[in-house]
């Protein structure tokens, strides 16, 4: 139940879905897993809108060319762990929130202990290896994945459903990694706020969520559109599971 405080805290939204939907995102754990600027965005989205109970994993410090577009930090933090920073802003911003903060970077021996017990998992990463660990844990753990990518003034979001939707093996194999990617503070909030709203969509069962297409953004024209996407069935991660 929503206590008075919550009630006026959320009223707007809840005049969208109701009451019963804000119980819901009371009740859901999300792991958000990068506090970069994908992650600040999440992060701040899903707090305010009143997830009951939210990880936030990164094993970063702030850096100063971090500050055009992670907006979950100043330039007192530079030099400071991502997580422990964010943790306490966070906290400020909604104290009804319980935030789990973990210092510590995505690899094959601890990832399924950390979004074991998440309802959802939301990728906020920066490099491929770790995103394809994340998705190989998280088809295995049969766990909603909200995948988000970055690149200048583009960026896409895809919605994995385990066993019946494309995983992000299915589509994203053979693509190289850079080592710093250019990227504009803006593009980081929107595709941010796109995977915040699809997890609230999910979450809340409100609203059509993007399901077996992926929403690619170009901010050089500002279009928006979805493409069409389909299981491998010789996908060596979700290609084994029955619908």
């Amino acid at each position: 139940m929503l206590n008075e405080d919550e009630v006026r805290r959320y009223q707007r939204q809840i005049k969208i879905f109701g009451e019963g939907a804000q119980e819901k995102l009371k009740s859901a754990h999300v792991a958000v897993i990068g506090v970069g600027g994908l992650g600040s965005t999440v992060s701040i989205f899903l707090t305010v809108a009143g997830v009951g109970r939210l990880t936030i994993v990164d094993s970063d410090r702030v850096a100063l060319s971090d500050l055009n577009r992670q907006i979950l930090y100043t330039t007192e933090d530079i030099g400071e762990e991502k997580v422990f920073r964010a943790a306490l802003k966070l906290r400020k911003m909604n104290p009804n929130v319980h935030i789990t903060p973990i210092n510590e970077k995505i690899d094959k021996d601890n990832v399924y202990a950390i979004i074991r017990n998440a309802d959802m998992v939301i990728d906020c990463l920066d490099n491929w290896k770790s995103r394809l660990i994340l998705n190989k844990a998280c088809i295995e753990e049969n766990k909603i994945l909200i995948h988000g990518g970055i690149k200048g003034l583009s960026g896409q979001v895809i919605v994995i459903i385990p066993r019946k939707t494309p995983c992000l093996n299915c589509i994203a194999r053979k693509i190289e990694e850079e080592e710093e990617i250019p990227v504009l503070g803006t593009t980081a909030s929107i595709i941010g706020s796109i995977q915040a709203t699809e997890a609230i969509k999910l979450i809340t069962g409100y609203g059509k969520p993007v399901i077996g297409k992926i929403i690619i953004y170009d901010g050089y024209y500002m279009e928006l559109e979805h493409v069409g996407v389909t299981r491998r069935p010789d996908c060596e991660v979700c290609g084994g599971y029955e619908e």
